[in-house]
């Protein structure tokens, strides 16, 4: 079969840019040889943001193509993206008060069209954002961002890209890829070989690597690994803002409301070689605890972590002597055209500028290619994203059309699944009308459409990336649910 465009990789960046194709009209193959989100795109901070930190690097047009996309994504997505506002402790000893404060003022400026709140002084905000400081004098700023769940984000932009005709196949491998005159042929682990006008090697940390040893080409584009981890720890404090904690290597750390019941803490920056050392160390766990135990009275240690988690981020070697110098804005590096079909490899990009970074990159490929059609993604709702209003009035009305799912699991179904909430629930009136319950609020229908339309294979594609609910779900619950899928693989395969 031959394709329009072979992307390979199926995080953030190949998710969207297999999206804004398929809209485009590209007859377009998506290849990921293990579930979507599987690595760095589902171990994020779970932020959409400018990145304030990035001002201080000079890095003006990144902070300011962030900000912009931030207010896409907020109205494209208002079900996974909402606004969270960022409560920053001023730390003398590591930058000045009136660095911060313009830092902040330029942040909230340099975006353009504006409607998150603005920064203010911590004195003159919500009080209860001081509480939790160990010293209760701590002055400070609060500025608004926004928080996003980072795995449902890729899985939209797959769901997206597969109703608007796109093939995305999941567990399956790039064995190969040779490149013949106007087409390549790609050799894949599931037994096929496809032809496609164009490829996107949105690999990730594999990038220089799938390359080299699956494409025969040597990039000029150098990539950098960086680990980042987290820690998810009991609640710190009550409500829903966020902190962003200066450190005295000048880093940042942020600690965030985690699924109504935890903290999440991270990140680090930890240079690796391999892509696939994705594992917190015991010095990036301690590292994570004393910098909230600097600033927060209840203090924590390693063994109050219920769960921790780390991804390799690919970024463009730019030459920065140290991890957090290096630029988080991404490079899109083309070999091929004039007859010689194109392959457009991906370095760097954050999960805030993806859809942005996908319009580019097809922008690029259309015009290497004879397929030219309008960008259109800018303004174009995500999969569940058409509420109809704010979020709280669409919460409302599920409630009182599901009023036996309760006030949480309302919630936390209307938040991953928006307005095709009702596709899944249906015309049930009662619990017993959504099958199994397999506990923290899972019930076969909602599996059922995880697996039917969302590419879930095993429990840990379910519990650790189409919804976290991996943390609240028993290890017995954890069980069941992996008997009744490996019983329904085998009545698929009968």
């Amino acid at each position: 079969m031959t394709y329009d465009l072979l992307i390979v990789g199926g995080g953030i960046n190949g998710a969207a840019i297999a999206r804004d194709a398929a809209g485009r009209g590209w007859k377009t193959l998506l290849v990921e040889r293990d579930d979507l989100a599987s690595h760095t795109s589902s171990s994020s901070s779970k932020l959409i943001h400018g990145g304030v930190r990035y001002l201080e690097f000079y890095e003006f047009g990144l902070v300011r193509k962030a900000l912009k996309e931030r207010e896409v994504m907020l109205a494209s997505a208002p079900h996974i993206i909402w606004p969270m506002r960022f409560v920053f402790p001023h730390n003398n000893q590591v930058r000045p008060f009136w660095m911060i404060r313009a830092g902040l003022f330029l942040y909230d400026m340099i975006g353009g069209r504006r409607t998150l709140k603005g920064t203010r002084a911590l004195a003159k905000a919500d009080p209860h954002y001081a509480a939790p400081f160990a010293d209760p004098a701590t002055k400070g700023l609060v500025y608004s961002d926004c928080w996003v769940d980072d795995a449902r984000l890729v899985v939209l932009n797959a769901v997206d890209a597969a109703d608007r005709g796109a093939d995305v196949a999941t567990r399956t491998a790039l064995v190969s890829a040779e490149r013949s005159g106007a087409v390549w042929k790609a050799a894949l682990s599931d037994g096929r070989t496809v032809e496609a006008r164009a490829m996107v090697n949105a690999a990730g940390p594999w990038v220089s690597k799938l390359l080299s040893e699956k494409v025969g080409l040597s990039g000029k584009a150098g990539v950098r690994l960086v680990r980042g981890s987290h820690i998810v720890v009991p609640p710190l404090y009550d409500g829903d803002q966020a902190y962003i904690l200066q450190q005295p290597d000048r880093r940042i750390v942020f600690a965030l409301p985690y699924l109504d019941r935890f903290t999440l803490i991270g990140t680090t920056d930890v240079a690796v070689d391999d892509p696939g050392d994705a594992d917190a160390s015991d010095e990036e766990i301690d590292y994570l605890c004393r910098a909230v135990n600097a600033y927060f009275d209840k203090q924590i240690a390693p063994a109050d972590i219920v769960s921790s988690y780390a991804g390799v981020r690919s970024l463009y070697d730019d030459g920065a002597k140290q991890s957090k110098e290096v630029t988080r804005d991404y490079v899109l590096e083309i070999d091929g055209g004039d007859g010689n079909a194109p392959i457009l490899s991906v370095f760097g990009g954050k999960i805030t500028t993806a859809r942005a970074l996908a319009e580019d990159a097809i922008d690029r490929l259309s015009r290497r290619t004879e397929a030219q059609a309008p960008a259109w993604t800018r303004d174009a709702k995500f999969p569940g994203g058409d509420l109809g209003g704010e979020f709280d009035d669409f919460l409302g009305q599920m409630s009182a059309r599901y009023p036996f799912l309760g006030a949480d699991l309302t919630k936390r179904l209307a938040r991953a699944y928006g307005s095709l909430m009702t596709e899944i629930l249906g015309d049930a009136k009662r619990m017993d009308d959504l099958g199994t319950h397999f506990g923290a609020g899972l019930t076969e229908r909602e599996l059922r459409y995880l697996i039917d339309r969302e590419w879930a294979r095993t429990p840990e594609d379910v519990l650790w990336r189409r919804t976290k609910l991996g943390l609240p779900m028993s290890p017995d619950e954890q069980t069941r649910l992996a008997a009744y899928m490996a019983d329904d693989r085998e009545r698929v395969n009968v």
